[in-house]
């Protein structure tokens, strides 16, 4: 895939980027070069190669999942400025 003049200034524009005229020929060799590695890396080969989450081996922290203590409703809404028994109150917006 090539990039010509008119699409570094639309990408320009899309971006809020401002280039002059003589610029946009520096960045069209750019996003060509860009474009051009990327084309490569669908080249590879990664049959059999699993997807990883992390450059390093690890495994994922996980906690149980256990049912806790729990009753915790007074204590949730105890700094809230103003509450109906267990909920929050909040004023109506919608008429």
């Amino acid at each position: 895939m090539s990039v010509d003049t008119a699409t570094v200034r639309r990408v320009a524009r899309l971006a809020r980027i401002a280039v002059s005229e003589e610029d946009v020929v520096a960045m069209q060799g750019e996003l060509n070069a860009i474009l051009g590695f990327v084309e490569q890396l669908g080249e590879v080969d990664v049959e059999g190669v699993e997807p990883m989450t992390s450059v390093t081996p690890m495994a994922m922290k996980k906690r149980q999942d256990v049912v806790t203590d729990g009753d915790k409703a007074e204590d949730v809404v105890a700094n809230a400025p103003i509450h109906d028994e267990h909920f929050f109150a909040v004023p109506k917006v919608v008429e």
